[in-house]
């Protein structure tokens, strides 16, 4: 089974074709720093069969390339990056500010 990840950034999402049908999407918003992934889903028909850890690896890959990070809302992009710390720990964004509610 092929699966093909492309970034229709228009529509806001990544989506994963096998054989060229829509079998899965992964939504984001994306800011000038960082990609907040906020819902993943797979088409019916097409569950159970890995291709949402497909379009979630080539997803990040393609974040990594762009030099961003990612602020995983979905939970399973989070589970995903979560199970491959060693490999995408490092996309993850981590705030700059120290202020917190305490200290303000």
């Amino acid at each position: 089974m092929q699966v093909t990840v492309t970034d229709a950034a228009e529509q806001h999402r990544y989506e994963a074709r096998v054989d060229g049908e829509l079998a899965a999407i992964a939504e984001y918003i994306r800011t000038a720093e960082l990609v907040v992934f906020t819902h993943t889903e797979v088409l019916a028909g097409h569950e159970g069969r890995g291709i949402s850890s497909d379009l979630v690896r080539q997803a990040l890959d393609d974040v990594r390339g762009q030099g961003m990070k990612v602020l995983p809302l979905c939970p399973f992009v989070a589970s995903y990056m979560g199970r491959h710390a060693d490999t995408y720990g490092d996309l993850e964004y981590r705030s700059r500010t120290t202020l917190t509610d305490a200290t303000a």
